[in-house]
């Protein structure tokens, strides 16, 4: 009887081993995912970021293109022809 009793002990001690390492890779994989949704989320305001600083410089090339411009047709004018 005090075998049985060893075995069921050392049963439900590699039973609980292995539900410990289950839930362990459980919470690493919820973490993961935790961790991917946060590079996502980083990901996204990056690229908003980008296409707000993208659309600042397509302005400034307008402003620069219309001042240049300008100037040549200013200079132009007081040119001898």
């Amino acid at each position: 009887m005090q075998r049985t009793i060893k075995a069921r002990v050392t049963a439900l001690a590699l039973l609980t081993a292995l539900a410990a390492g289950c839930a362990k890779k459980e919470d690493t994989a919820a973490q993961a995912a935790t961790r991917a949704e946060q590079a996502a989320t980083r990901a996204e305001g990056a690229a908003r970021r980008a296409e707000s600083a993208a659309a600042r410089v397509e302005t400034a090339a307008q402003r620069a293109e219309a001042a240049a411009q300008k100037a040549e047709h200013g200079f132009a004018g007081h040119t001898r022809k």
